[in-house]
C-alpha cells in the first residue's frame, strides 16, 4: 500500500522560510515521479514542482527562485525548500508520485491519485 507523509507545514511570517518533507512508502518502482501541489481554499489544486527519477526538476513560475524541489532517493524522501514566502503561499501542500508509469518522467503527475494527506503552510504578515 502507498503511503505519502508530508510534514513541516506551520506558520510563518512574510519573507520567512519553511522546508517540507514527504516520506514515502509502498513503492516498489525505483523510477518514478514525484511532486508537490497546492490548494488554497476556493482555489483549484496547483502544481508547483516535480522531479523525475533523473533528477530533473520543474518549478512552476509563481515559485520559480524561490521555492527549490529535491529528493533522497535512497530514503524515498521528498523535500520542498520554500524561500522568501508570501501570503499567496497560504494552502493545503501535498505531494504525490505516479509509481513509474511513465519511466520515471513525469509527463501525468497531475493525474495521478497518490496523494498525501497535506500539510497547512500559513503564511502572513
Amino acid at each position: 500500500q502507498v503511503q505519502l507523509v508530508e510534514s513541516g507545514g506551520g506558520a510563518v511570517q512574510t519573507g520567512g522560510s519553511l522546508r517540507l518533507s514527504c516520506a514515502a512508502s509502498g513503492i516498489t518502482s525505483s523510477m518514478y515521479c514525484m511532486g508537490w501541489f497546492r490548494q488554497a481554499p476556493g482555489k483549484e489544486r496547483e502544481k508547483i514542482a516535480t522531479i523525475n527519477a533523473y533528477g530533473t526538476t520543474s518549478h512552476a513560475d509563481s515559485v520559480k527562485g524561490r521555492f527549490t524541489i529535491s529528493r533522497d532517493s535512497a530514503k524515498k524522501t521528498l523535500y520542498l525548500q520554500m524561500n522568501s514566502l508570501k501570503a499567496e503561499d497560504t494552502a493545503m501542500y501535498y505531494c504525490a508520485t505516479d509509481l513509474g508509469r511513465d519511466g520515471g518522467y513525469c509527463y501525468r503527475i497531475s493525474n495521478s491519485p497518490y496523494l498525501g494527506q497535506g500539510t497547512q503552510v500559513t503564511v502572513s504578515s
